[in-house]
């Protein structure tokens, strides 16, 4: 029997705690319609929408949703095909602090690589949400409820993503979702706005290239600044806590390629820190693998790059330490080498010249790139 199923065809991790971000600098929503951009991974015959409080300390109201099966690229660009978000055939929803809500489903047909826009009204005043900051897309407040609305009327635009943290796709039935779970440099942070060039959707895009493999989604769970073994402040939960919400509790998740712990071991070298020891980092690795196997869910391991540039003293040879256990282990399904794809083969330490963004840290367009070739597809040709 042919029969379709729900995957995670597109998410975003979220992460500022209110409480530990200055009050001059936190967004507050009074009556106000948030229409953000979200593009799909895979195709599929539906979509729904997650909403979620993660981080919130109070109730959150969304009087209306709708979303439109269109592109957009500015304010009034809503285009046609909108459709009316409902929560348990209502369409007002209020979202518990820590809850994650899924709409009920809507039959609006996407293809891979589609961008859908999604507007949310939420009528109460001085509303902090909890967001995930490096947005790398345009987004827009304006006043009043405006979700049904093809043109924005005074649109204020931003980039970060408020409350929405995911869109399911009915895809398939040999369809799966490829979590990339980990820090700035799977968020795509110094990458080009609006590009949508971070190294997880230049890998969407090689894949759904390839008719000879089944329909395989990528969803970007990378937040700029997180550690696998604490919190960072401000950044959100810790790579261990935050993996059930993240990745567990996702649809069709069949894979995890995990790139995160140089922010780890930078962290603790800085004044004041924790030291943290390589055996430290590789205890969370094991248990976000356990953690992994016991949901049949594949972990492949990412090695650290390099970051000379940073001038941290003593961080290289705990990150040699790291990578030289991730190649050897065993531990991991699957090894992707973005160390040895990326470094300077007359300076290992550093990235090799052209593929770095101003920062001298992050990698640019380019070096994400390289990061997405390093990847093989064939690692996600089975289930």
């Amino acid at each position: 029997m042919y029969i379709r199923q729900w995957i995670s065809g597109w998410g975003t991790a979220q992460q500022l705690t209110p409480a530990a971000v200055p009050e001059e600098s936190t967004i507050k929503i009074g009556n106000q319609t948030v229409r953000m951009v979200a593009r799909t991974t895979a195709a599929g015959a539906a979509v729904r929408v997650a909403l979620a409080n993660s981080f919130g300390v109070a109730p959150v109201r969304v009087a209306s949703a709708r979303i439109a099966s269109a592109r957009i690229t500015e304010p009034d660009g809503g285009g046609g095909g909108v459709h009316r978000l409902t929560f348990a055939g209502r369409p007002e929803v209020t979202i518990p602090p820590g809850a994650c809500l899924t709409s009920d489903p809507v039959e609006c047909p996407v293809t891979a690589q589609a961008d859908l826009v999604v507007s949310l009204h939420v009528p109460d005043q001085g509303v902090i949400p909890t967001t995930h900051e490096v947005g790398l897309r345009t987004a827009w407040l304006a006043p009043g409820d405006q979700t049904a609305a093809p043109e924005l009327d005074d649109a204020t635009p931003f980039r970060s993503y408020l409350w929405l943290t995911g869109v399911d796709v009915l895809a398939e039935p040999d369809a799966a979702t490829i979590v990339a779970f980990g820090d700035s440099v799977v968020d795509g942070m110094e990458t080009t706005p609006g590009a949508d060039a971070a190294w997880p959707s230049v890998l969407a895009r090689r894949l759904a290239a390839r008719p000879d493999l089944p329909p395989r989604a990528v969803v970007n769970m990378g937040i700029a600044g997180n550690r696998i073994l604490r919190e960072t402040d401000g950044l959100g939960a810790a790579g261990l806590a935050r993996f059930d919400r993240d990745v567990l509790a996702r649809p069709g998740v069949r894979w995890v390629v995990l790139s995160e712990g140089l922010n780890d071991l930078m962290f603790g070298l800085l004044p004041g820190g924790e030291p943290v020891t390589a055996e430290d980092l590789v205890a969370g690795y094991r248990l976000l693998i356990a953690r992994a196997h016991a949901y049949g869910i594949r972990m492949i391991g990412c090695t650290l790059l390099p970051v000379g540039g940073a001038g941290i003293d003593g961080l290289e040879p705990l990150r040699q330490d790291v990578n030289r256990w991730i190649r050897e282990s065993g531990a991991f399904d699957a090894v992707v080498d973005q160390d040895a794809a990326v470094r300077d083969p007359d300076d290992p330490a550093r990235v090799r010249p052209g593929l770095l963004a101003h920062d001298g840290v992050h990698p640019n367009d380019e070096g994400h790139r390289v990061l997405a070739g390093a990847v093989n597809p064939e690692l996600f040709r089975a289930t």
